[in-house]
């Protein structure tokens, strides 16, 4: 069975040699932006908008990158291709990481010779699917934590970052409440937000409400739900949500690109509607499930990995 490789400076490589130097910027300074994707029985999903996201942010934070959208979209077919085989019958995940490069203070001599050059990897996993079951079927508790959301003003929400310290202890706070808890972040002015890894959104009386995009990483799965509310009729709109709004929501699901949508069943300890998956979540979940060809809630609840 061929060994998986992943993508680093230029060349395919083994995934044990994947790796970074100790003073490459993105280690020591976290200046580093990224993204994900994910296959569909074994095709990437939503290609293009990832890598236009993931172009997009390393633009934004000056890191250099050189490499077309075209030779990225070359790249991400050869991973996922060369992988299926590496791990067979597996749905995969596939990450863009892009730093500043090797960071010349630290490296020393070692990176004082020539002009600073941005590092670029793309590797692969294979979906551990295992991870989310609960997450569909039982649903999700949220938590809003002490640490709050890093306001745009300082970093822009439309970047995919890996500036993500905040988060890690947030999400810890919030385990102190519920080990199974995912921390769910207001802003300096107590509007929500988003979690470390999901957009976050609420429905009410045929409404699904967002919090505005310059307050979050819009996602690539929260522009398929907004896709799928129409033909649904149902509305979709964004403005400043509050703790007050989700405690009286009858439904409020996480989107993120591993699993779509899961229904967010309790905040802070109170039952958000009837306290379980409800059905416009199972409506959306069914028409995204139509369009890629099987039923993803159902590839979750089944899968052994």
């Amino acid at each position: 069975m061929p060994e998986p490789i992943a993508y680093l400076n230029g060349r395919y490589v083994p995934n044990a040699e994947c790796v970074l130097p100790i003073y490459d910027g993105g280690i020591v300074l976290s200046a580093a932006v990224t993204d994900l994707l994910r296959t569909y029985n074994g095709k990437p999903y939503a290609t293009d908008a990832h890598i236009a996201r993931f172009l997009e942010s390393a633009k934004y934070a000056y890191l250099g990158l050189t490499t077309s959208h075209a030779e990225l979209s070359s790249i991400v077919n050869h991973l996922i291709e060369r992988n299926r085989q590496a791990w067979p019958g597996r749905e995969i995940a596939l990450v863009f990481y892009a730093t500043v490069g090797e960071f010349p203070v630290y490296a020393g001599s070692a990176g004082m010779a020539g002009e600073r050059k941005a590092t670029l990897c793309l590797h692969c996993f294979p979906m551990p699917f295992s991870l989310w079951k609960d997450s569909v079927t039982t649903g999700v508790h949220v938590v809003t934590p002490a640490q709050r959301h890093v306001h745009p003003n300082i970093l822009s929400s439309k970047i995919k970052h890996r500036n993500r310290l905040h988060m890690w202890i947030g999400d810890q706070q919030a385990k102190l409440a519920d080990p199974k808890a995912i921390g769910l972040y207001l802003d300096l002015d107590g509007n929500i937000t988003e979690t470390g890894g999901s957009n976050f959104v609420i429905y009410k009386n045929g409404t699904v409400f967002s919090p505005n995009r310059n307050n979050i990483l819009w996602g690539v799965t929260l522009d398929d739900v907004q896709r799928l509310c129409e033909p649904l009729g149902l509305r979709f709109v964004e403005r400043d949500l509050q703790l007050h709004d989700v405690i009286n929501a009858e439904e409020a699901w996480l989107c993120t690109t591993p699993y779509f949508l899961a229904p967010a069943v309790k905040i802070n300890g109170v039952a958000i509607g009837t306290g379980r998956p409800g059905p416009v979540w199972k409506r959306l979940a069914s028409a995204f499930s139509a369009e890629i060809g099987f039923d993803i809630v159902q590839q979750i609840v089944d899968s052994p990995f």
